[in-house]
């Protein structure tokens, strides 16, 4: 028998006089077979702890199991925002509101609460190039993983040519399906090419399985009236804008070019005035 396997034993018996290091081991062993690392990992600094504050046995017990619940919930987040594929990290936090005064840090901070995420409300960035579209889509992204939300993020064209190729391989219906489980899609850089119809109608079959049941965010470079040079089919472009305005939040970030104007913030190591 191990020692290990003796500790544990002498203390399931409830001897007394067990040794600090035998019941180490015995914590040792117990947390990894229970599959709890964090209580593993940090038992004895917990334990010193609570005996220098004079915490009772209750207490002792609900600060172990609380950092191993907070330790689950940072590796569900991560595990979240890997899967949503996100090209970089965009925080919410790092934005320069000052950088662009069309953003409002009040409405953000509604946003970043994923209401809407949770509602299954649709929401559109619209605005030139470098105005933080891509920024303020991933922050809020990553906000509603960090949340609990699946989230996935994919560039338009990709998208479309991902459904394109399902369609051609007949899995047509499952892509659309896992495109449709997600509970925030996060389409960037929608409006920078024409989609062919067939591309545009592939598309908009992703739209409306999610269609007031689980949110989509855009960010697009053109206004809603500039949409048929993406969707040629005037119909069709009248049905994807209302598929993804109606009840939705529509942010315009405008023409200023956000990117310029922090970066020569940060080279002259103050605030940008634009």
């Amino acid at each position: 028998m191990t020692t290990t396997t003796s500790s544990a034993t002498a203390i399931r018996a409830g001897r007394t006089g067990v040794t600090e290091q035998a019941a180490d081991a015995a914590v040792d062993q117990a947390c990894r077979m229970l599959r709890l690392p964090t209580m593993c990992a940090r038992f004895a600094e917990v334990a010193d702890a609570a005996q220098r504050e004079q915490l009772t046995y209750r207490g002792f017990l609900a600060e172990l199991l609380m950092a191993e619940c907070d330790d689950r919930d940072r590796r569900r987040s991560a595990r979240r925002i890997t899967a949503a594929g996100f090209p970089r990290e965009k925080w919410l936090q790092d934005f320069d509101y000052t950088a662009n005064p069309h953003i409002q840090p009040a409405v953000i901070a509604q946003l970043a609460a994923c209401a809407w995420v949770t509602k299954g409300e649709p929401l559109c960035l619209i605005g030139d190039s470098g105005t933080g579209k891509s920024h303020l889509l991933i922050g809020l992204g990553a906000a509603a993983a960090m949340a609990g939300h699946r989230v996935k993020y994919v560039l338009a064209a990709k998208l479309v040519n991902e459904l394109v190729e399902a369609a051609d391989e007949r899995v047509l219906s499952k892509t659309i399906a896992r495109y449709g489980r997600v509970d925030l899609l996060c389409l960037d850089e929608l409006g920078y090419m024409e989609l062919d119809r067939r591309g545009a109608e592939l598309l908009f079959q992703v739209l409306t399985e999610r269609e007031e049941t689980n949110s989509v965010a855009i960010a697009s470079n053109e206004s809603f009236s500039g949409w048929t040079k993406t969707f040629t089919d005037p119909r069709l472009c009248a049905a994807i804008v209302d598929r993804l305005t109606f009840g939705g939040n529509i942010i315009e970030t405008g023409t200023t070019s956000y990117r310029l104007a922090h970066t020569r913030a940060q080279r002259a190591g103050q605030s940008p005035v634009v």
